[in-house]
């Protein structure tokens, strides 16, 4: 199966169990990917979420009901996995832009959300620099942020750096007046890299360093990453644009044409040497694990 068969059929399973408790992991076992790299690929590709595309499929098919039906509010609520009447009609006005009590008077207004039809048309080549490379197993340290699967990492992501380079992330020379986590980020260069592991309630993200032993500081975690093959890419230019820019090109257009590599693994990793990370010269990487097909 390749790459966007694989997120079809994603879309088929979600919409075969619409209404029921879906497990991403089996979603991702019946695809042939891990999860972490079907979600990316599925949220870079259609620009929703699992858990967003489930949560407007539902809404969209609940007003329909309610509109067809004598279907009650509380009813809905209960079918359409809410915990409480309040809570579906916070969602539903969130997504149709007025309350379930109104759908009479806006019933022209309905935001429709039919079920996706994934088709990518690539023209041209792809002209990405790679390189394919087999790195053992090692060891990172760093602060792990839990971001859930409804919030844009793209906004999120850039905001935990901007915290980590005010604080911590200072890289102050060590000396006798420095804390553990200042030691921690000195002696192991944490900022070196950012770890994205897809879980299934979203993602963990970790500014992270080679870990070199010695203390680990309150608030920071040691991950082991395992011996993978990892496809890099280059990303020219001021981050986090650049860098965002290659990873869309990623899913997008490498993933799919590629005849020979798919994603493997639940994590990806973003390399950034000393520099002017807002330089238009500036060189860093997406590593994204990869297997043969």
């Amino acid at each position: 199966m390749n790459w966007i068969e694989a997120l079809q059929k994603a879309v088929s399973l979600m919409e075969a169990d619409l209404l029921n408790e879906i497990s991403v992991q089996n979603i991702a076992d019946a695809c042939g990917f891990c999860p972490g790299h079907l979600q990316k690929g599925f949220s870079m590709v259609t620009g929703y979420t699992f858990a967003e595309y489930i949560r407007n499929r539902r809404l969209y098919l609940a007003a329909r009901e309610m509109q067809e039906t004598d279907l009650k509010v509380i009813d809905a609520a209960v079918k359409y996995g809410y915990e409480s009447p309040d809570a579906f009609a916070r969602a539903f006005r969130r997504f149709h832009g007025f309350a379930p009590s109104q759908l009479g008077e806006h019933s022209g207004d309905v935001r429709v959300f039919l079920p996706l039809q994934i088709q990518i048309t690539v023209r041209g080549g792809y002209d990405m620099h790679c390189e394919i490379r087999n790195i053992p197993a090692f060891d990172v340290i760093g602060t792990v942020s839990r971001i859930p699967a409804d919030e844009d990492s793209y906004q999120v992501i850039p905001a935990l750096w901007r915290e980590f380079m005010t604080g911590d992330g200072r890289l102050p020379q060590c000396d006798g007046n420095s804390s553990a986590a200042q030691k921690a980020v000195w002696e192991n260069n944490i900022g070196e890299f950012g770890i994205c592991r897809m879980t299934g309630s979203g993602e963990e993200y970790m500014i992270a360093g080679k870990y070199r032993g010695g203390e680990v500081p309150a608030g920071y975690e040691v991950w082991k990453i395992p011996g993978l093959t990892w496809a890099q890419f280059d990303c020219f230019g001021p981050v986090p644009e650049a860098l965002q820019s290659v990873n869309r090109q990623v899913f997008r257009s490498w993933l799919p044409q590629n005849p020979d590599y798919a994603p493997d693994g639940e994590f990806s990793l973003e390399y950034y040497p000393m520099g002017n990370t807002s330089a238009p010269d500036y060189r860093c990487q997406i590593w994204i694990p990869v297997k043969r097909k």
